[in-house]
């Protein structure tokens, strides 16, 4: 290079010899001529130590890198692999370390990530939340270590405890309600849909919503105020049905027909469970009953009457007793139907005084006996 340098220089002075140059023009020109090499030289230098401060920062940026991921992930830092040679040479040597550190921290990520996601799903139904969520899961990166991962998944698991918890009870629900509106002759699925839509569903996700809940509990106590309503109202009509067939000496034949309304006179709410022995058909169908024995039943209770009067009228005939005079009372319809006589407690009546006279009768049997010796004896 001194070379080159010194023989330019030199074909610089013949140059200058053959054009005349005057000495103060060549010591100028030969100045400026050094401080442009020295600046030539100072940019040189300058680069030079540019880049060596980004390497040592590239350096220093790097081991800080595995510090944080190491801190992040909860790991203690280990130990830097470090050369004695060139920045380069440390930078090439670090650098494969951070690239581990950062798949490491990835899939770490993505663990957090999976288990957030699923804590927010479960979350989001236990709310009853239906709004899409378009955000992306934020994950602090600060933290990835195995303690907070542990204690995430241990909330998903908590979770899922109770996902399952309110899936059992919301399926015990659906049962109840199911059997309450089979009783009741009512649409099971169109009563679900009134709580919530997807407990239809069969084969998709059912809500387990603290609502859907409370308004499941709710539709199952307004159901079996329903049913206990109708099953008053239905032991009153069979109530009503047992007195008229009693009065109006209906055959057992005939009762046969409504055995399944009177048999529900002595039972309690949680005995009627056959499916529609309280529906609305099944009631109107007995109310239609009672009503058809109420519109005969003047005219059979006058009969019953009648064939009760002629029993008591044989019997003390036959035991040569006369018929008390309070069952001589006129038994016409109209008597009947202003209330002047109780039917029923006439009937009652008739019983007991019938009753009676046959224990009279079987007393004085044996003086009939003899009376009846007596007259074949006379003959």
């Amino acid at each position: 290079m001194e070379t080159t340098c010194g023989s330019l220089l030199s074909e610089l002075q013949k140059i200058w010899d053959e054009v005349g140059e005057a000495d103060n023009e060549r010591d100028k020109m030969l100045f400026e001529l050094e401080q442009e090499c020295l600046d030539a030289y100072r940019r040189k230098v300058d680069q030079a130590s540019h880049c060596r401060a980004q390497l040592r920062q590239a350096v220093a940026d790097a081991e800080a890198q595995l510090a944080d991921i190491s801190a992040a992930l909860g790991d203690r830092p280990g130990p830097i692999k470090k050369t004695s040679g060139s920045l380069k040479k440390q930078l090439q040597a670090i650098m494969p370390q951070v690239e581990d550190m950062k798949k490491k921290r990835n899939e770490r990520k993505n663990q957090f990530a999976e288990v957030l996601k699923q804590i927010h799903s479960i979350s989001k139904e236990l709310a009853g939340s239906t709004e899409e969520n378009l955000k992306t899961i934020i994950i602090d990166e600060s933290d990835l270590s195995m303690k907070r991962l542990d204690d995430l998944r241990n909330q998903l698991l908590s979770l899922q405890k109770e996902k399952a918890e309110r899936l059992k009870q919301v399926l015990g629900q659906l049962n109840v309600l199911k059997a309450l509106c089979m009783v009741l002759g009512m649409d099971f699925k169109l009563t679900i849909r009134d709580v919530h839509p997807t407990l239809d569903d069969s084969s998709g996700t059912k809500s387990i919503s603290a609502d859907t809940m409370e308004n499941l509990s709710a539709t199952i106590c307004r159901l079996k105020d329903v049913k206990l309503q109708r099953l008053q109202k239905l032991q009153d009509l069979a109530m009503t049905m047992v007195e008229l067939w009693n009065l109006m000496d209906t055959p057992v034949e005939e009762q046969q027909m409504f055995q399944n309304v009177t048999r529900t006179i002595a039972a309690a709410e949680n005995e009627i469970t056959e499916p529609n022995s309280l529906s609305l058909e099944f009631i109107k169908n007995a109310e239609a009953e009672v009503m058809r024995l109420q519109e005969s039943k003047v005219s059979k209770i006058k009969e019953v009457l009648l064939k009760k009067r002629l029993v008591l009228e044989e019997i003390c005939r036959g035991a040569h007793m006369v018929v008390e005079g309070q069952f001589g009372r006129d038994l016409s319809v109209e008597s009947i139907e202003s209330g002047a006589i109780n039917p029923s407690y006439l009937l009652e009546q008739l019983e007991v005084q019938i009753s009676k006279v046959k224990e009279e009768a079987l007393s004085r049997k044996e003086i009939l006996e003899k009376v009846q010796k007596w007259l074949a004896a006379c003959e």
